[in-house]
């Protein structure tokens, strides 16, 4: 039986350092590309630029603060996946389409991050390479313990799949999906100028 507690104990110490390991890759990363995109700004001397180092902060507050939880609420999470999306949206004129609609039952508990990767993918390999009519849709429902993101974004018809496939981003989501739940799907496919990314997780099912 000691043999047995102390195995399991070194199975949950090895899945939290790679869960650590993987976070510490998730928030450089996206660090980066969000300073990567104030720094455009400045270049230019948008006025745009104060708005984008405010949103930038609240973005910093809750990765700082709350991102060393092993959960987060969901609407602390959606409330981030807003920042951000505003911080991106500082880069495009008007003729960028967004809408993100939410059904969610109660406010519930999710690693932190954990969809802020395809938001993020959408707009670094779509949205930004689209040169007509760049849309972003995202979907996002929570109903008896079943959780489904779905993001939709535009993408030049030239690209694949495979170069999408290769980010740190997507890389690192598939691991820590893969320690965290028994029982979800990420799936994602291109169909003429749409890339589509869908999530589905079952919440009882975690590890």
């Amino acid at each position: 039986i000691k043999l047995k507690n102390a195995a399991k104990q070194l199975r949950i110490e090895k899945q939290e350092a790679e869960l650590n390991f993987l976070k510490s890759q998730t928030n450089p990363h996206f660090l980066f590309n969000t300073l990567n995109n104030i720094y455009s700004l400045s270049l230019d001397n948008s006025p745009k630029t104060p708005v984008a180092i405010g949103k930038l902060s609240d973005i910093l507050d809750h990765v700082l603060y709350k991102c060393n939880n092993q959960l987060v609420s969901l609407a602390s999470e959606i409330e981030l996946l807003k920042n951000y999306i505003e911080l991106e949206k500082l880069r495009y004129d008007e003729r960028l389409e967004i809408t993100f609609d939410t059904q969610i039952e109660n406010d519930i508990q999710i690693p932190p991050l954990l969809l802020l990767s395809l938001v993020e993918n959408a707009f670094k390999h779509g949205v930004s390479e689209t040169r007509n009519k760049p849309f972003l849709d995202i979907s996002l429902t929570v109903k008896q313990h079943q959780l489904l993101f779905i993001v939709k974004n535009s993408i030049e018809e030239t690209a694949t799949v495979q170069e999408v496939k290769e980010n740190i981003g997507l890389s690192n989501l598939r691991k820590q999906l893969a320690l965290l739940y028994k029982d979800y799907d990420l799936t994602i496919g291109q169909e003429s100028a749409v890339f589509t990314s869908t999530l589905k997780i079952n919440l009882a099912s975690n590890v």
